[in-house]
């Protein structure tokens, strides 16, 4: 857990230096609202506290980053709260959980609060995510978006910055590639075949880099509790993920 928060690092720190206080706000409320949560729940029910082992910090930060800087205060203390207490601690605790529990967070966020959780400002000014950009016939610039120079959210924008996170992954053998390379492989020919464009390299380069497909493939996707163990498992959990997300 903690050379997962060491590997979140660049794009946490990048997502502060691209939104400002606001982005640090949010990061904090969310780690600290995960971190309350297990202690006093653990506290009550007269459980082991398991805060030092930092999976709950983990999923603070996870959260915080799958959201906006422009989001109030009560979206990283509710989706914390939530990710928690109902997806972890009720199911049993780490190891039980059903689903990941900053994106079962994230989910239940968007459902209830979907004004907040997609309005985006970069530079100040309030402008459609680059994803929306292309659906709408615009073009973007692929060098902007893998620096991470636009609007989304905390920590999905610089896909540089979540690359260099991934390599401190695969280098301490905290995953390996078979999950996320099975995702991006079958995700980029879903996008060749069905995204209307063809075989066109700009195109496919634009969505590997927009919106939450990095972070959510190095970062989630391959958690320890909700993906499969064995290793053909892996691959096909990895292309199903692609293939949805296309």
């Amino acid at each position: 857990m903690s050379l997962v928060l060491i590997a979140l690092l660049p794009a946490t720190v990048f997502g502060v230096i691209n939104f400002g206080i606001d982005a640090l706000k949010v990061i904090v409320l969310s780690v600290t609202g995960s971190v309350l949560t297990e202690y006093v729940y653990e506290k009550l029910m007269h459980k082991k506290v398991t805060v030092d082992d930092r999976s709950a910090e983990v999923t603070g930060l996870l959260l915080a980053l799958n959201l906006p800087a422009s989001a109030p205060w009560y979206l990283p203390v509710l989706g914390s709260v939530f990710a928690i207490l109902f997806v972890k601690q009720l199911f049993g605790g780490l190891g039980q959980n059903f689903m990941n529990p900053a994106l079962a967070a994230r989910c239940f966020l968007l459902i209830s609060f979907a004004g907040k959780m997609t309005d985006f400002t970069y530079d100040a000014v309030s402008g459609a995510t680059p994803l929306a950009a292309m659906k709408a016939g615009e073009s973007v610039n692929v060098l902007n978006l893998f620096l991470g120079k636009t609007a989304g959210t905390i920590g999905e924008t610089s896909t540089l910055a979540i690359l260099i996170g991934a390599v401190i992954l695969l280098v301490f053998k905290v995953i390996d590639l078979r999950i996320p390379l099975s995702c991006l492989l079958s995700f980029s020919v879903f996008a060749i075949l069905f995204g209307g464009h063809g075989f066109d390299l700009h195109f496919l380069a634009a969505q590997l880099c927009a919106g939450g497909l990095m972070l959510g493939t190095f970062f989630m996707a391959t958690d320890y509790v909700t993906s499969p163990i064995t290793k053909n498992g892996q691959i096909v959990y990895g292309c199903i993920i692609g293939i949805f997300t296309g």
